[in-house]
């Protein structure tokens, strides 16, 4: 199942588990099923493990745009997507929700979206996405994390950030140097 979060162009994939005595099996990509949905093809696979506590993010690449399929296989995370288009009506707005590796939910971040996470409990977590353009180190940004304009209430404490995470410009440093990415 495919439903439509309430930012345009967010989605959240629900996948079907098969669980048995031995443990489970799932489909997490389908390219058939998926490009009925308006999910474009992939053409790189990430993996990241971070700790408790860590936040990643917000990134976003232009030049070319790029989009996410975010999904957990172990761990929890809590799942962060900011709106960067220019002319979106829900421009610098904010979505965010729990992906684990329970429900196997996915979250598909279109391109002109900022990206982050958060690892909740006490264990890492292991995200996986699939992208739908290769990595431009110089169409790479950021939105600082703890962007008081944004007022993502992140919940963590004493978040582990990186020193590049944590001096990335504000939301309003965006807009004078980009008005937004489409």
């Amino acid at each position: 199942m495919i439903r439509e979060l309430s930012i345009k162009g967010l989605k959240v994939i629900s996948l079907k588990i098969f669980n048995d005595d031995r443990g489970f099996f799932v489909e997490r990509y389908k390219l058939d099923r998926f490009s009925e949905h308006g999910l474009p093809p992939f053409v790189q696979d990430n993996h990241s493990r971070s700790k408790p506590g860590v936040i990643r993010g917000l990134h976003y690449q232009t030049n070319p745009g790029q989009g996410k399929l975010v999904g957990v296989i172990r761990g929890r995370i809590w799942d962060v997507a900011v709106d960067l288009r220019r002319d979106s009506p829900t421009f610098g707005k904010w979505e965010a929700l729990e992906l684990n590796d329970a429900d196997g939910n996915l979250l598909w971040i279109p391109p002109g979206f900022a990206h982050g996470f958060c690892v909740l409990g006490s264990e890492d977590a292991d995200v996986f996405y699939k992208v739908d353009s290769l990595y431009n180190a110089k169409g790479e940004g950021g939105i600082r994390f703890d962007d008081p304009d944004l007022k993502i209430n992140w919940p963590v404490s004493n978040p582990i950030v990186s020193p590049r995470d944590r001096v990335m410009p504000l939301l309003s440093e965006f807009l004078l140097q980009s008005k937004g990415i489409s």
